[in-house]
């Protein structure tokens, strides 16, 4: 059974959190599908990702596309995950089962700690998740640093 973290961004926004979140995941062997609610939004954080250095390549692709399946990482506003990932990123308030939760090795919410609509959706994820019976653990930025601050 996987674990739900949620990360609570104050200090940098998504599209400097996820690339390095993406290539922890993508170093320990997982494919991964980053879900996200509305299409512009994740063609723009498609955009974003293609912008990085070319040290740090993330391999990635939009769904939709004929090689869904083979995407390392695959960007998506469905529930489908053709890709098989060991991991789930939900981004922008995207809804996450506990289902998906145990399948899973892993499940990260980030949220935005300046967006107070995103804060009451991740707390009440966090309410519906371990209220399932889903381990999860709480990381915060606020300090500087990544820092543990709650964990069931």
């Amino acid at each position: 059974m996987g674990a739900a973290y949620f990360y609570h961004l104050t200090q940098r926004p998504l599209e400097a959190t996820l690339p390095v979140l993406l290539e922890k995941s993508l170093s320990a062997g997982w494919r991964v599908v980053v879900r996200g609610t509305a299409p512009g939004r994740m063609d723009w954080l498609d955009q974003r990702l293609w912008l990085g250095p070319e040290e740090g390549f993330l391999p990635h692709g939009l769904s939709g596309g004929p090689h869904d399946a083979l995407q390392p990482v695959l960007l998506t506003t469905g529930a489908a995950m053709p890709n098989d990932p060991s991991c789930l990123m939900a981004v922008d308030g995207a809804e996450v089962s506990p289902e998906e939760v145990g399948k899973l090795e892993r499940v990260c919410i980030l949220f935005d700690g300046h967006d107070h609509e995103a804060l009451q959706a991740a707390r009440g994820q966090w309410r519906v998740l371990t209220g399932a019976g889903c381990a999860a653990q709480y990381w915060s930025e606020e300090s500087g640093r990544w820092e543990k601050k709650a964990e069931t």
